[in-house]
């Protein structure tokens, strides 16, 4: 076991506390977990009482898992690509995820389009893409992924998680991160993220550049924004853009 699918296993006790005390903040009757891999955060979250509903692709893990926890009334294990399965079927739930480093942005769709049915999402994923997720406006890391995530969720930072704290021990540090879902989403979300790509389709260019070919460069003429890049604009300021342009 060890490097198998890009694993690397959580080591750390206080860093597992941590991440199960975010998951079961709000004592939620249900816990979706993405990669237990050896089942060191799935012991934490089975002493909450909650269900745990944990999805592992290998199928060792899984063979670890049923002897690690044998027969638990309270644990589900489901062998499977989490880019399979629908995360809204267990809701509404906590999810929790040590996830691959090389799928993220994928995971994180899946859960943005499963929203709806998961209250909140603990994730220990490489830091620089949780600086970008959790990155305000004006600032190096603030981006499109940025803007996806923070259009659903309120994104925090909960423990930064150094190498050595895991088996084996990855290149690049980590980090731990708390998405809680808004109550209220746009029901034009995905047309309006669909205009955030286009307008971050370059990041060092203006919105005027990125925008050309989608909107005449008439509509442009008159606007306060068509010399600012698209990092320069908080999420609202994007969407009364959007909605100008439509």
């Amino acid at each position: 076991m060890g490097r198998r699918l890009g694993q690397h296993f959580l080591a750390s006790r206080p860093i597992l506390e941590q991440i199960a005390a975010s998951v079961v903040a709000n004592s939620p009757e249900t816990i979706v977990e993405i990669g237990p891999g050896q089942g060191a955060l799935t012991e934490f979250l089975l002493a909450s009482g909650a269900h745990v509903h944990a999805i592992e692709l290998d199928p060792l893990m899984v063979v670890h898992l049923e002897r690690r926890f044998p027969a638990h009334p309270k644990l589900t294990i489901h062998q499977a690509d989490v880019l399979g399965v629908d995360l809204a079927q267990w809701g509404p739930a906590a999810l929790a995820g040590n996830l691959p480093y090389y799928i993220t942005s994928p995971i994180l769709d899946r859960i943005r389009k499963a929203r709806w049915a998961i209250r909140t999402a603990t994730l220990l994923i490489q830091k620089e893409v949780a600086d970008r997720v959790i990155a305000k406006p004006k600032t190096r890391d603030y981006g499109y992924l940025t803007v996806v995530t923070q259009s659903w969720a309120e994104a925090a930072h909960v423990a930064h998680v150094p190498p050595e704290s895991f088996r084996p021990a990855p290149r690049v540090d980590s980090s731990v991160i708390l998405l809680t879902s808004r109550p209220e989403v746009p029901t034009d979300l995905d047309a309006f993220l669909k205009f955030a790509g286009h307008a971050f389709r370059q990041k060092r260019k203006n919105l005027r550049n990125n925008l050309n070919g989608i909107y005449p460069m008439a509509d442009w003429e008159h606007m306060a924004e068509r010399t600012l890049r698209a990092e320069q604009m908080n999420i609202e300021e994007l969407r009364a853009l959007w909605h100008k342009l439509s």
